[in-house]
């Protein structure tokens, strides 16, 4: 895809003007002499977005030092560390919906920085999930997130693999529409170590999230209104046991107890994964011919149905501003610029949802262009794929209950411990957290 041209649809389509940022210095400030001291999540698909801090540079006269740049989980344990240890004078950090309830006390409430008309352009949804307490946290970038399904276009245009497939599982090969589905068709695909049928991350927030989502696609859920564990039911139990059949079936890369996003990423742009649940960020580089070499043979659609329902795991990154920094408006102009509609455009013409409501409608109008068939594809996955997301719980222990499911999860996967001993486990130790932290 060529991300150029699609910038200059989008561009076209809201009757915006690009200019250098330094002609519109009045909008960002005057910062001379001023560093803004960041803590920015890391990864390939976000690099374009900070290639423009040097406009920002360039409009204010500020400069900013990126004083530490990893995986969200990494700057994660690296921000409470700094909590711990009273060292949070640096000034902008990437933030997420999942995370933003944990770091208590940690950053300012936006809405006494950024304007309220300026608030009013986000989605609201992505506005609400950004506030806690009643205080803005962050201001959401163009990465409102809910998994859909890349796929290789190849394996379905292949009359040999069609006849042998129903020949094996008695249904016709076709873009899967359910969990059980996949699961059968990664398992026909996979020729490992060659090839695999798909794969998972398998640590941390990464797989708990991934499970959340599939005990809800099969009528359960992870908490109840109380905030008492719950996934250790028979919804948990057939959630659980597809990432082990197809671990057991050696579907998925013996390695994928240890992938997080990067690794899920380049493992389908290497061409050697058939089916990828992935985030909307990885659309342009993996039908880039430049990084991915399924490029050109990529399709996108829906994530699978469970027994009940869709559902997506779903969230967004974001920017905070800490209490501490010493100066917090040029921290909270960085911010504004980083999640502008400038920069939105920039971003979402890589595959990232947007979330600014005249992004979002650009978005739409380029892809009803038909200048772009893959982005149009892509999009209407996404559209359809965010009807059905949800968020993780809005609570501080979130992230250690997490801590505390995902070694069980790892455990039942490579058959330390049977499904149901290792979801009995995870759920008595979460309920202890959640009676030490007072919920009932």
């Amino acid at each position: 895809m060529k991300n150029s041209n699609y910038l200059k649809g989008l561009l076209a389509s809201t009757a915006l003007v690009v200019a250098s940022e330094s002609a519109v210095a009045a909008e960002w400030g005057s910062f001379d002499g001023v560093t803004v001291e960041a803590k920015l999540i890391g990864g390939q698909q976000y690099e374009g977005l900070y290639g423009r801090i040097a406009d920002w540079e360039a409009a204010t006269g500020a400069k900013v030092d990126i004083i530490s740049k990893k995986s969200h989980f990494e700057i994660d344990k690296e921000i409470k560390s700094d909590m711990a240890a009273g060292t949070t004078s640096w000034c902008v950090g990437s933030n997420h919906s999942s995370f933003a309830p944990q770091y208590e006390g940690l950053y300012v409430d936006l809405n006494d920085y950024v304007s309220a008309e300026t608030i009013a352009e986000f989605v609201g949804g992505n506005i609400g999930a950004s506030t806690v307490g009643g205080e803005l946290l962050m201001l959401p970038r163009a990465q409102f997130d809910v998994s859909v399904l890349y796929y290789l276009k190849s394996n379905y245009e292949d009359a040999d693999k069609a006849a042998a497939f129903k020949s094996e599982y008695g249904y016709d090969l076709a873009v899967p529409e359910t969990w059980e589905q996949m699961k059968d068709q990664a398992i026909f695909f996979a020729d490992p170590p060659n090839f695999y049928g798909t794969q998972y991350a398998g640590k941390d927030e990464a797989i708990v999230g991934r499970f959340y989502e599939m005990v809800v696609a099969e009528g359960g859920n992870y908490l109840d209104d109380e905030k008492r564990p719950i996934f250790n039911s028979d919804a948990g139990q057939r959630a659980l046991q597809w990432f082990v059949d197809l671990y057991e079936a050696k579907a998925v890369p013996a390695g994928t107890t240890s992938y997080v996003w990067d690794d899920l990423g380049q493992g389908f742009a290497s061409g050697t994964v058939a089916l990828n649940l992935d985030w909307p960020g990885w659309a342009g580089f993996f039908n880039d011919p430049e990084s991915s070499k399924a490029a050109g043979n990529v399709g996108v659609a829906v994530q699978p149905m469970g027994s009940v329902t869709r559902t997506g795991w779903s969230g967004h990154h974001g920017f905070s501003v800490t209490n501490d920094c010493d100066n917090k408006e040029a921290a909270a102009s960085l911010v504004m610029f980083l999640t502008s509609e400038e920069s939105q455009l920039a971003e979402s013409a890589g595959g990232s949802l947007p979330t600014r409501t005249a992004v979002w409608d650009a978005n739409v109008a380029a892809a009803k262009s038909g200048d772009d068939a893959f982005r149009a594809e892509a999009l209407a996955a996404f559209a359809e794929g965010a009807k059905y997301a949800f968020a993780v719980p809005p609570i501080p222990e979130w992230g250690e209950t997490t801590n505390i499911v995902f070694p069980e999860l790892q455990a039942a996967i490579v058959g330390d411990k049977t499904v149901k001993e290792a979801l009995d486990d995870a759920a008595e130790a979460v309920d202890e957290l959640m009676q030490e932290s007072g919920y009932y």
